[in-house]
């Protein structure tokens, strides 16, 4: 089976958060991809050289699957972890456009004070093999960062989104040498997300780092990944296996590759990335793709791992994510709220499936199923049906995505929601305000046994169930909803 990994270090743990990419067209599909999929992709690699990719949160499913994909990963790590140690770091130099030579070596001692190695704790619920209860258990994954930017009180850190997903606490390690090693490691905050495009923005806070780390550190230089050229070579730097920073080089294999993906919301979106053949291992993700000028040109993301399938990395183009960081960057920083203080918005929220989303024409969001009587949603006009797309500018891609924002928000904040509401059959965009009310008695017992919003981090790996537990509002029946919670809603909307 052709298996396409993000690079999220799982530790080699069983039951450590691990992701799979897997290629669609295994005839032994371990991820259940249905058959469709397998006759959508060869359709396409007729049409074109584009990768379809099947995004499979691993860490966030159950019971036997897991493990199986657990185990098959380990055998990729090791596969890729041999390739790597046949590249030579010292042995390339090259000539950029102005005549200036950098050698790998120089590069990486200039780019390695800008670098970041980011380790994510959290919680996710995990099913048992016995009468189908479920237990919490504690995961720990590692990822990588780069400076991209500061303000005045913060410094600004480029990863991927799965980096950071399900993080109850982030912390992030930087790459110099201290006074004090202690004064390495400092806590962090996800400011926002983009899951379609897989980036993140990490902050911590200027006031948390030392005088010596902070005169130590420095932004990275950005470049264009527009200017690259086929057979460029290139540097992929990044906390490789959780071992700290380590360096590959390679060139640029192809360019604007398409990639098409499967979320953790069942949604597939497409990217056009950077291939390269520069090592690209788990504990990568969001680690740096850097020309020969020492300029960031991409972000490390994804790579290919199976028998006989060698050199096969892909990064996200700068030139593609620095407007989406740029629009991250602006969303204002929030400190999680401590559980029993936060807000309660009074909806029940499911995700929306790929099949609703071609028979209705639905947009990705969290689809507001249910709405409590006399809530703030309700107040401030939220109705069954609409589609919530963010909250104070934070994309939101699922019933997941809006369960742990929550967790940012104290009774009595404001929020300005972004909704797509159904109407004369078409879909528009509206914002509505609305001021978050304390929980009632009924959520506070719900979610102190439902411990996934507002528990898992910016992007957590709380379980939704098609039904929706009832986490931020509404009446605790989420087992009564339907199969498909939009038939008996659209045929009211849809009305011409």
């Amino acid at each position: 089976m052709l298996e396409f990994r993000n690079n999220q270090n799982e530790n080699f743990e069983e039951n450590d958060s691990v992701y799979h990419y897997d290629y669609i067209n295994s005839e032994s599909n371990a991820s259940g991809n249905s058959p469709k999929h397998d006759k959508d992709l060869r359709k396409m690699m007729k049409r074109a050289a584009a990768i379809a990719l099947a995004v499979v949160m691993v860490g966030g499913s159950f019971g036997a699957g897991r493990y199986m994909s657990s185990q098959s990963g380990t055998v990729a790590q090791a596969s890729e972890t041999e390739s790597e140690t046949e590249t030579s770091t010292e042995a390339a130099s090259t000539s950029t456009d102005d005549g200036s030579t950098y050698s790998v070596k120089e590069i990486v001692a200039n780019a390695m004070p800008s670098m970041v190695a980011i380790t994510n704790k959290g919680v996710q619920e995990v099913q048992s093999y016995f009468y189908g209860q479920t237990y919490q258990q504690e995961t720990e994954s590692t990822g990588s960062g780069v400076i991209i930017g500061k303000n005045d009180d913060e410094l600004l850190i480029a990863t991927n989104n799965h980096v950071v997903s399900g993080a109850q606490t982030l912390s992030v390690c930087f790459s110099v040498d201290a006074e004090d090693s202690d004064d390495l490691v400092v806590s962090a905050d996800v400011k926002g997300t983009d899951p379609n495009h897989d980036l993140a923005i990490v902050t911590v806070k200027l006031s948390d780092i030392s005088d010596d780390v902070k005169s130590k550190i420095k932004v990275m230089e950005v470049g264009s990944s527009d200017n690259l050229a086929l057979g460029e070579q290139v540097v992929a730097i990044g906390n490789a296996l959780g071992y700290g920073q380590s360096v590959t080089s390679g060139i640029v294999s192809a360019l604007d590759r398409e990639v098409t993906v499967e979320t953790d919301d069942g949604n597939t979106v497409t990217n056009n990335m950077i291939q390269t053949d520069a090592s690209i291992n788990p504990g990568n993700s969001g680690g740096a793709l850097l020309n020969m000028k020492g300029q960031l040109v991409g972000i490390n993301s994804v790579k290919a791992s199976a028998t006989g399938v060698e050199g096969m990395g892909y990064a996200i183009p700068i030139d593609t994510a620095m407007p989406i960081f740029s629009e991250l960057e602006a969303i204002q920083s929030r400190d999680i709220v401590d559980e029993d203080k936060r807000g309660f918005m009074g909806i029940k929220p499911v995700d929306i499936t790929s099949e609703a989303k071609q028979i209705y024409n639905m947009p990705s969001g969290a689809f507001v199923y249910e709405v409590t009587n006399d809530s703030a949603a309700e107040k401030a006009g939220l109705k069954r049906g609409d589609i919530i797309t963010k909250m104070d500018g934070v994309i939101i891609s699922s019933a997941e995505d809006l369960y742990d924002r929550m967790q940012y928000y104290a009774a009595g904040d404001e929020m300005t929601v972004t909704i797509e509401r159904a109407e004369g059959g078409e879909y528009k965009e509206q914002e509505i305000t609305l001021t978050l009310d304390e929980k009632p008695e009924s959520a506070k017992t719900s979610s102190s046994s439902q411990s996934t919003q507002g528990s898992n981090g910016q992007n957590g790996n709380g379980q939704n169930d098609q039904g929706g537990n009832d986490q931020n509002g509404g009446s605790d029946n989420g087992s009564d909803t339907e199969q498909d919670p939009f038939s008996q809603i659209f045929p009211e909307y849809f009305r011409k």
